[in-house]
């Protein structure tokens, strides 16, 4: 029997849902406007079940390895921010080619480095493929909570990666942006049933994430079962800067291998490869950091082991 359907089927008697309460106080970043990508844009469409109560059947764009691998590739699970997972060019149409420049680049950067990357959207399968604008945090549904749901798209996500044979079931990470990644955040808590250490993602970066929680975890703190590293610019505009040093210090003075990195002048959303961003010094310079740091973190933490 493959590994992945052991673990597949312990992950299968986990009760998250249960386990995770509260919401983010953060708003997070709306999507950089990107052109059509051309018509032979890599990324397959593939479908899987989220683990919400209501099983939703997500969608997710699979961009394969392009590095040579020798034997099973780990892989990455790519949650997108507020704004959905689509170019606001796209026009009414969702597909690989109409995905944000951003999780283009990123997807491809895994998939160049070795890595199965698998892009999942949370709001078009639930009717919101468009995202939400900022400040409507208040008003968005239950159903693409950022805490209580998304994360268990995340483990949905990981559960069909395991299926597939090319990838490592033992080495697989999540990566998220804003809204993802407080997804993130939320996913790598160290609050739920189960040997997760064992089960769960091996490794998690979050990208300038909401960091307040509600006061979620005010009472045991915050703790990852995984290694976590949280990329933030100090001129973020959306989100609180503060607030993510100060839970990141707390959670690895309670022993959390949790990392904060924090980048002068940079702001929310500072890695959008579109002209716009980069033309900003700090964004640029933050930009070219988090790569290289993201490339090394994955490659240590999503080691064979």
């Amino acid at each position: 029997m493959k590994t992945s359907h052991r673990l597949v089927a312990a992950l299968a008697t986990l009760s998250i849902a249960s386990s995770l309460a509260g919401v983010l106080t953060a708003e997070a970043q709306e999507a950089e406007a990107a052109p059509a990508a051309p018509a032979d844009v890599r990324g397959e469409r593939v479908v899987f079940m989220s683990r919400d109560e209501v099983r939703t059947e997500l969608v997710g764009y699979l961009f394969r390895p392009t590095a040579p691998v020798e034997g099973a590739a780990p892989a990455v699970v790519l949650m997108h921010g507020r704004a959905g997972a689509y170019s606001s060019l796209a026009d009414g149409v969702y597909e690989a080619r109409t995905l944000t420049q951003r999780h283009r680049y990123w997807a491809e950067y895994w998939a160049s480095r070795g890595y199965y990357a698998l892009v999942v959207d949370s709001f078009g399968p639930r009717g919101h493929p468009g995202g939400f604008a900022a400040g409507t945090y208040s008003e968005r549904p239950a159903d693409v909570n950022e805490v209580t749901i998304r994360p268990l798209d995340a483990y949905g996500a990981l559960r069909y990666l395991r299926t597939l044979d090319g990838v490592d079931d033992d080495r697989i990470g999540v990566m998220g942006w804003s809204n993802g990644g407080s997804a993130v955040l939320a996913t790598m808590a160290d609050d739920k049933p189960g040997d997760m250490r064992r089960i769960g993602f091996r490794a998690g970066i979050a990208m300038y994430p909401g960091c307040g929680l509600q006061n979620r975890f005010r009472r045991q703190g915050y703790k990852t079962y995984a290694p976590v590293e949280v990329f933030m610019g100090t001129a973020d505009e959306e989100v609180s800067h503060d607030s993510c040093l100060r839970l990141t210090t707390a959670a690895r003075g309670a022993g959390s291998a949790i990392a904060f990195h924090s980048y002068p002048g940079a702001s929310h959303t500072f890695d959008d490869p579109g002209r716009r961003r980069q033309s900003v010094p700090a964004n640029a310079a933050a930009t070219g950091d988090v790569r290289a740091r993201a490339a090394a973190f994955f490659a240590e933490a999503l080691a064979p082991r």
